[in-house]
């Protein structure tokens, strides 16, 4: 379960990092040499807190569904063609 979450948690950083950007202007500077498309403030952290947050939310409706049983891989094969209920 623990390899299962990095997963999700690695996957879910990509999600959380365009949250909460701002374009340049205001207070926020620029270090000379930076690009004016780059995000003025980056904070690791929070962004590692949001990730954890989303990370857990998508695992805990993963291992809902694993245990419950809700959506299975034949319920999304879309290749296999149609088959008899019970047929394998």
């Amino acid at each position: 379960m623990l390899a299962i979450y990095a997963l999700f948690w690695s996957l879910s950083f990509f999600f959380v990092l365009p949250f909460r950007l701002k374009k340049g202007g205001g207070d926020d500077a620029y270090v000379p040499g930076q690009a004016e498309s780059a995000p003025p403030r980056f904070s690791f952290g929070r962004t590692c807190l949001w990730t954890t947050i989303v990370g857990a939310v998508l695992f805990a409706l993963y291992y809902v569904n694993y245990v419950n049983g809700w959506v299975m891989p034949e319920t999304i094969d879309f290749f296999t063609p149609n088959r008899p209920p019970g047929a394998l």
